[in-house]
């Protein structure tokens, strides 16, 4: 196997995020152990077979996919030729576009990774299908991505991706966190994903560490406590430089200074504010602030939190998701409110600027309570970017009083 001194990637380039020859914790070595073998043992029965690795965001779910895929690659092209993986036809699929561009870009300087093992979910259920073949082994990066219906914008004609995914192959190993489902047509939770693993060989492994956000655990906390609509008194000063704003002008100047200087610093929003991919610019406007959203560039190589140009835009929780950033600036918007009297937040999913991801479901039950929850899973996603430092304003003026007062405490 390539040794990590080959590849040598800047601590702050998106890809070093990412890179296979990362060092892994000793939970995470455990992870790539039980994943080896789970392959071994099963790529060699019809299947299918499932594995699920859970964990919360920054907890190093990618990275242990990175390094195990490299290795059943490794073994597939130049392993033994008694080894089960010898000579296996895998796959890795992403759903997400920035993503897959990383991937790509990683694979470049890899052996015994192509490109071409990288490839979208529908884009490889049509591959299979019209084949007539399975392939051997599957990774899933970031399943609560995935369809759980069908869907004529992305050419899916079947009831649920990871039913056909486990179709086409013998083994598939997924990446879920249930908090970072964004969209009603792909809703899931570990309900219907145990439901999945019922009757076939399967096994779950729950990673529990921390690795993206460098803080105390008052930090996690503090954004736990938030995502489920209570504020708590801010963190403890440390070295994780957690800030509130009054002004989103403001808090743009210092995004773009720590950018100057520590790199990989960008500014994200709630999907409040209006856009759409019709090739135009969109704004976000807030008093002393009206800078554009991300520009959609589905061609360009680099992903959007490793281009020079983006600092001058706003990411969104699609943009941004499964990325590291050093610091991460966000802007609450209007979903996301202040009842004083009751001391927590008030979600208003009718503010939501994201029309894609309301797209009406008949089959789901509590459809205004899994509208909430999206929306409060992606201020989840948002808020833990940031490895180095957090930086919020919020539009609602009563939860920027609240934000401000908790801030003048702490000092």
């Amino acid at each position: 196997m390539q040794q990590a001194s080959h590849v040598q990637h800047d601590h702050n380039q998106a890809v070093f995020k990412l890179s296979p020859f990362k060092k892994l914790s000793e939970q995470q070595k455990k992870l790539k152990q039980s994943i080896e073998a789970f392959c071994r043992v099963n790529v060699q029965i019809p299947g299918p077979a499932l594995f699920v690795i859970q964990g919360d965001a920054g907890t190093g779910k990618s990275v242990v996919l990175s390094s195990v895929f490299n290795s059943i690659q490794s073994a597939s092209r130049s392993g033994a030729a008694d080894d089960p993986l010898a000579q296996t036809e895998n796959y890795l699929i992403v759903n997400h576009a920035e993503m897959i561009k990383l991937y790509k870009e990683i694979a470049e300087e890899l052996p015994y990774v192509r490109k071409k093992d990288f490839i979208r979910p529908t884009s490889f259920i049509n591959q299979m299908h019209k084949r007539g073949e399975r392939a051997d082994i599957v990774f899933v990066d970031e399943a609560h991505l995935l369809l759980s219906k069908s869907d004529r914008y992305n050419r899916f004609n079947q009831d649920n991706q990871l039913e056909e995914i486990l179709k086409c192959s013998r083994v598939v190993v997924i990446v879920f966190d249930e908090k970072q489902v964004l969209k009603l047509k792909s809703y899931w939770n570990h309900v219907a994903v145990k439901r999945f693993m019922d009757g076939i060989p399967s096994e779950i492994f729950h990673l529990t560490d921390q690795f993206r956000v460098r803080a105390a655990a008052d930090v996690s906390e503090w954004i736990n406590a938030f995502v489920h609509k209570h504020v708590l008194p801010l963190p403890h000063k440390q070295t994780f430089d957690f800030r509130i704003f009054d002004d989103a002008g403001e808090l743009f100047q210092v995004i773009k200074a720590r950018n100057s200087h520590d790199h990989l610093s960008r500014l994200l929003a709630t999907y409040d504010y209006p856009y759409a991919l019709d090739g135009k610019d969109y704004f976000i406007d807030e008093p002393n602030f009206h800078v554009r959203w991300d520009r959609s560039k589905p061609t360009d190589k680099q992903a959007w939190a490793e281009r020079a140009d983006t600092i001058d835009e706003v990411g969104s929780v699609y943009t941004i998701q499964g990325f590291d950033l050093n610091y991460a600036g966000v802007i609450l918007g209007p979903t996301v409110t202040y009842d004083e009297q009751n001391d927590q937040l008030v979600i208003r999913p009718e503010n939501y600027q994201d029309g894609a991801a309301f797209v009406k479901r008949d089959d789901l039950d509590h459809v205004d309570t899994i509208k909430e929850q999206i929306i409060l899973n992606s201020i989840n996603v948002l808020m833990t970017r940031g490895v180095y430092g957090l930086y919020l304003y919020a539009s609602d003026p009563k939860l920027r009083r609240r934000l401000m007062a908790l801030q003048e405490k702490r000092r």
